[in-house]
């Protein structure tokens, strides 16, 4: 009888498998010095964006996730609502340096003078620079005077010069009817802000991308109110201002993610390698550095800032501004990746073209493809994936081909399938594959 002969023409037949905790291919004849596939980190892994993250596959466990937060910030919003800064909601504010006073004696100065407790008294900036601020409801010119001799006579505030004197007291006062326009004009920037990108990414997307940007950023907007809400963090003009520069923020970190998709879903009717959740999600893997990249980027100024403006400065403003810009800065990151464009590809997976076209890649697999793969399994096909993204296709594929392995049942999210080259015993054919 016939011996199967193998490519190279020698007698020995050498059966291969793969380790699944070493990646080390192992022949039958003894010699374990054979390739040895490299086992890649998740730093590793992240940056070279293989496609190894299940992120799509996953989106039920996002979706919950994001529903909690924003049922918590919608809770919040509504059971606790905001505290307005001064310029919203009006009243008097007063301010000195702080010398060695402490905000119970500030507190008890206020009572003493005006019969009431004050609405808050903070401490701003540290060291020498340090400022108190006092805020309560509109007071009178009178109560303001009264106010400003039982500071002076209790704490001795200095000058710039270093003397005691009543000009380093500092008031001001806005009304409620001026705190009622403020807040119309930051309603009106904030929906023209809105209308404005709807219109950009209705034009510049398909309906369904234009879907899923545009449910992003409302997500965006009532997850940061939420926060704003159940922390505390007083909203003034600056946190309007700083509002408005997430949100773009927050649609252009979506916008590259979706770019990336575009790129990758073009055509993809026509292709069975991989289905449309696939390549959106290695759309999402190839551009997770660049978005973890931008957001620390972006963060760190931000974090000088607050820096600068609470210890250094106190200048409540520069503070406001930090604060929501840190909050929508993480809010949008995780937003536009774990949010986005699951959305996105929950949407299209409801046509019928999509649909179609998953069932054909399913039915190319064949019967396996279900089956769930070992670890050693996912390294190879991230192995191959990294060769198919960089120009190298085929060459993880010629290795199964050249030792006789099966080829894996079911492909990573984006790895491009193998056809088994065995017999169905196992043994090598000696068939070339075909492509």
């Amino acid at each position: 009888m016939a011996s199967n002969a193998n490519p190279t023409g020698t007698d020995d037949t050498r059966a291969v498998e793969i380790n699944t905790d070493t990646a080390k291919v192992v022949h039958a004849t003894g010699d374990d010095s054979g390739a040895v596939l490299p086992r890649h980190n998740f730093f590793s892994r992240l940056y070279t964006g293989t496609g190894a993250f299940e992120v799509i596959g996953r989106r039920r466990l996002w979706y919950g996730i994001s529903g909690a937060i924003v049922a918590i910030a919608i809770a919040s919003i509504v059971l606790r609502g905001f505290t307005f800064g001064i310029d919203f909601a009006g009243g008097t504010t007063m301010s000195f340096p702080r010398g060695d006073a402490t905000v119970s004696q500030v507190e008890q100065v206020f009572r003493q003078a005006l019969g009431n407790d004050p609405e808050s008294v903070v401490i701003v900036g540290s060291g020498a620079g340090a400022t108190v601020q006092i805020r309560s409801g509109t007071l009178s010119n009178d109560q303001t005077a009264k106010l400003r001799n039982a500071v002076f006579d209790r704490f001795q505030p200095k000058d710039a010069d270093g003397q005691p004197s009543k000009k380093a007291i500092s008031d001001s006062a806005v009304s409620s009817t001026w705190g009622g326009q403020i807040t119309k004009k930051a309603v009106i920037a904030l929906v023209v802000f809105l209308v404005l990108v709807s219109l950009y990414i209705t034009v510049r997307y398909e309906r369904y991308m234009a879907i899923s940007a545009l449910t992003t950023m409302c997500f965006d907007l009532t997850v940061t109110a939420g926060v704003y809400s159940l922390v505390g963090f007083e909203v003034t003009p600056a946190t309007v201002i700083g509002l408005l520069t997430i949100l773009g923020f927050s649609l252009y970190d979506t916008v590259i993610v979706f770019d990336k998709v575009e790129e990758n879903t073009h055509g993809f009717q026509h292709i069975t390698r991989r289905t449309f959740a696939e390549q959106a999600n290695l759309a999402v893997n190839q551009t997770f550095m660049r978005s973890i990249n931008t957001s620390l980027i972006s963060t760190l100024p931000v974090l000088a800032l607050m820096v600068v403006a609470v210890w250094l400065l106190g200048v409540g403003t520069l503070k406001d501004l930090a604060l929501v810009q840190l909050v929508g800065i993480i809010v949008g990151t995780y937003s536009s990746i774990f949010f986005a464009t699951p959305l996105l590809v929950t949407l299209r997976e409801r046509t019928e073209l999509v649909r179609t076209h998953t069932r054909r890649v399913t039915r190319r697999r064949g019967p396996d493809a279900g089956k769930a793969p070992d670890k050693g399994q996912e390294q190879v096909r991230a192995r191959a994936e990294s060769d198919d993204d960089d120009g190298s296709t085929g060459r993880a594929s010629a290795s199964f081909a050249a030792t006789g392995e099966a080829a894996p049942s079911k492909p990573a999210p984006g790895a491009r399938p193998v056809r088994q080259s065995t017999g169905r015993h196992g043994r090598p054919t000696g068939k070339q594959n075909k492509r």
